[in-house]
């Protein structure tokens, strides 16, 4: 007789892998929607005679617009369920990209690429959903933190394709803008066949349904979960994520998520011309050198999943942080020098390594500490939260450059991700080797604990 397992204990297989493709296209689409606007802006700067307010505009727009698709794209998955919402975002995505070839105005652009950053800031929260409800308890922190270098790899693809698209001339900006519809059309297509979440459909009460998808997937003798971790039927609310107290949770994954994502996109919008002014602008060579050091980053990623997993998540959390912050004030401190370009990619490279095991973070923590019925919501604010914040940053980041300098707007920078380190040693919880019931009913032990302590002590 087989032994009945649970989903969460199926070892890592290839319908895992294939999830992962599924809900990585979200961070690919993501850097490269982001980054392709970097290398489009230094071309249509002189056709639209683009003022500083609305390259900064521009720049800023797909960020403001993933607040309000994060927000809203986290609760209407966790509302109307995973599948369903990633195929609507994923049209939105690709009617956006293709309009964005025939703007005409500057304004235009901005509205696009503010509709633009909703479906992606939507797709988030679904895609981090189903990785995490699908995936294995021993390997849930590596695969979504994985994720987190398809962004990487977007971003670096996007000046890769960019750099290429230069050579068309005064419309390469066009090609540049609306060649995101090629992923975006290929994932949509591929989405077509992916399952629903069972955790989702048990949350709803169609726990028949769920358990069928499980058996159909990994077989007769599994199961979703034991009985004692069985998804508890509860309504979609939006303020349950800061009820009950997940307040206080919602507010350390905003906190450290925003501190972490300021830094990444002021940073990477900018880049060509951050290494410009330390003295590398060289015709299209910073392009090049902003591709380069992208693909780069992911040398820090491999290392950091494996010590997520082994030593657990709040340590590799505060020492990335801290490891950045050292990085840019070292920037900072040799800007004015006469140094190079070997060592100045070698501080890019050691802020960029561990900057991609922070952002792995930015996937474990919401999705892990939060329950089924509000986990695309937590994800979705706090997703939110911090691409306000990153869009702010992106947005003062030339003026602060301009009015400071290069020297003073690293320091900034830096001293941010220490506070990051600060935040981590204080209020991140551990969830490693934690099934998703555990993990997200870890505050409630802690209500209990205290309770039970504080009666204790009353009684005596």
């Amino acid at each position: 007789m087989s032994k009945i397992r649970t989903m969460e204990e199926m070892p890592l297989g290839r319908f895992h892998y294939k999830m992962f493709a599924y809900a990585s296209g979200s961070t690919f689409l993501d850097g490269y929607i982001i980054g392709i606007v970097a290398v489009a802006l230094s071309v249509m700067h002189s056709q639209l005679n683009l003022s500083v307010t609305m390259v900064g505009l521009i720049g800023t727009a797909t960020l403001a617009g993933m607040f309000v698709g994060g927000m809203l794209g986290g609760y209407l998955t966790d509302l109307i369920g995973r599948k369903k919402m990633f195929i609507i975002d994923m049209l939105i995505m690709a009617i956006v990209s293709i309009l964005q070839f025939y703007v005409n105005d500057p304004m235009q652009l901005v509205i696009l690429r503010f509709i633009l950053g909703i479906a992606v800031g939507a797709d988030y929260p679904i895609a981090g959903a189903l990785m995490t409800e699908f995936a294995p308890t021993k390997n849930r922190g590596a695969l979504l933190g994985g994720l987190n270098a398809l962004w990487y790899i977007g971003y670096a693809g996007s000046y890769l394709v960019g750099y290429l698209m230069l050579s068309i001339g005064d419309t390469s900006w066009r090609w540049m803008l609306a060649s995101s519809a090629i992923p975006v059309i290929i994932m949509l297509v591929s989405r077509l066949n992916m399952p629903e979440s069972p955790r989702w459909l048990a949350s709803k009460g169609r726990e028949e349904e769920a358990n069928a998808i499980v058996q159909r997937i990994f077989g007769k003798d599994v199961i979703m979960s034991t009985k004692k971790e069985t998804e508890t039927q509860e309504k979609t609310s939006f303020l349950d994520i800061f009820r009950n107290g997940y307040g206080k949770l919602t507010i350390f994954v905003s906190v450290f998520y925003a501190i972490q994502v300021i830094p990444t996109f002021a940073i990477g919008t900018y880049i060509p011309e951050i290494l410009g002014q330390f003295g590398f602008a060289n015709g299209s060579r910073e392009y090049l050198g902003s591709a380069a050091i992208n693909i780069i980053y992911l040398i820090g990623l491999l290392p950091a999943l494996y010590l997520i997993e082994k030593y657990g998540r709040k340590p590799t959390l505060y020492w990335a942080f801290l490891a950045c912050s050292i990085s840019l004030f070292l920037l900072g401190a040799v800007s004015g020098l006469n140094v190079s370009f070997v060592f100045i990619l070698a501080l890019f490279v050691i802020y960029g390594s561990f900057n991609t095991g922070m952002g792995a973070h930015t996937w474990i923590y919401p999705n892990e500490l939060f329950p089924t019925h509000i986990r695309g919501t937590a994800m979705g604010f706090t997703t939110g939260m911090a691409r306000i914040a990153s869009s702010i940053s992106t947005f003062l980041f030339p003026a602060i450059m301009a009015s400071y300098g290069l020297a003073t707007t690293m320091y900034i920078c830096g001293a941010l991700l220490f506070i990051g380190f600060l935040v981590t040693i204080f209020m991140a919880p551990e969830t490693k080797n934690m099934s998703l019931t555990q993990a997200s009913s870890m505050n409630k032990s802690r209500n209990i604990e205290q309770a039970s302590f504080t009666a204790s002590k009353n009684v005596k």
